[in-house]
């Protein structure tokens, strides 16, 4: 602030700072000069015009000057993390994004970010909430793994999109296996039929495939297919005896072998 010539001397007083933006600010004058610092939220009206008002005093009089200024989108940058890796088939596992500003910008993304896990299946899209997002996903086999997955931030009005790029390891999942027979008791000229049962251990999911073999004591062993999960053997009649049962389910791609025992008595 100075005076106009042929005037002289250094104004005192106060100026007010409109920013354009709804904000407005009083700074007092030190040595002719006054500095207000403010941050825009959003780039919405920009450029903005800032006036600023010298209120004048008692020896200077009022006056004023407006400039403009161009409020840029902030570049951002994003990180994935997995709430597990390795992981196994049927797991759901749970990707988050956090999303932040890029100095010297400031403040939280919003908008939303696209992750793709890299198996095929369709990229899923949620909202920032904070500056992260949150997706959960299962992968149902471990062909392909490790899994390139990416999370997209796809900007916004004040904020610029960005990506980043992470591997999931997905291993097989271990299984459980329990056989049953029935009727049991039987006689020996009952029909029996086994029943075998394999499902995968938490935290892993879906349906294991493959083979299970079956040995019956005095039986020769036999290999039956799973369907669904299960496998069923019948025997037209055992000997009376009490029979020991031995299962070995062999295992897929996806899954761990396991085995189970039982007995069947026939009298």
């Amino acid at each position: 602030m100075a005076a106009v010539p042929p005037g002289a001397g250094t104004p005192t007083g106060t100026v007010v700072f409109d920013f354009g933006d709804g904000a407005v600010l009083t700074a007092s004058l030190s040595g002719g000069t006054a500095t207000a610092t403010h941050a825009y939220a959003g780039r919405a009206g920009s450029p903005f015009v800032v006036n600023a008002a010298y209120g004048g005093n008692s020896d200077f009089a009022a006056s004023s000057a407006a400039t403009a200024q161009t409020v840029s989108q902030t570049a951002t940058t994003v990180a994935a993390t997995a709430s597990a890796n390795p992981s196994v088939t049927g797991q759901p596992v749970t990707f988050t994004a956090t999303v932040a500003a890029v100095a010297p910008g400031a403040g939280t993304p919003t908008g939303t970010v696209t992750f793709s896990f890299g198996d095929g299946t369709p990229a899923v899209t949620a909202p920032v909430f904070s500056g992260t997002a949150t997706v959960n996903h299962a992968y149902a086999s471990v062909s392909g793994s490790p899994y390139g997955v990416t999370a997209a931030y796809n900007g916004d009005t004040g904020y610029t999109p960005s990506t980043t790029a992470r591997t999931q390891t997905v291993l097989p999942a271990a299984t459980s296996t329990a056989v049953s027979a029935s009727p049991n008791p039987a006689t020996h000229t009952q029909p029996v039929t086994v029943t075998v049962t394999v499902a995968p251990v938490s935290p892993g999911g879906g349906t294991p495939t493959g083979t299970v073999t079956v040995a019956v004591s005095g039986e020769k062993a036999q290999t039956v297919p799973l369907v669904s999960g299960t496998a069923s053997l019948a025997f037209a009649r055992l000997s009376k005896a009490v029979h020991t049962i031995g299962v070995t389910y062999s295992g897929d791609t996806n899954y761990s072998p396991s085995s189970a025992t039982g007995t069947e008595t026939v009298t």
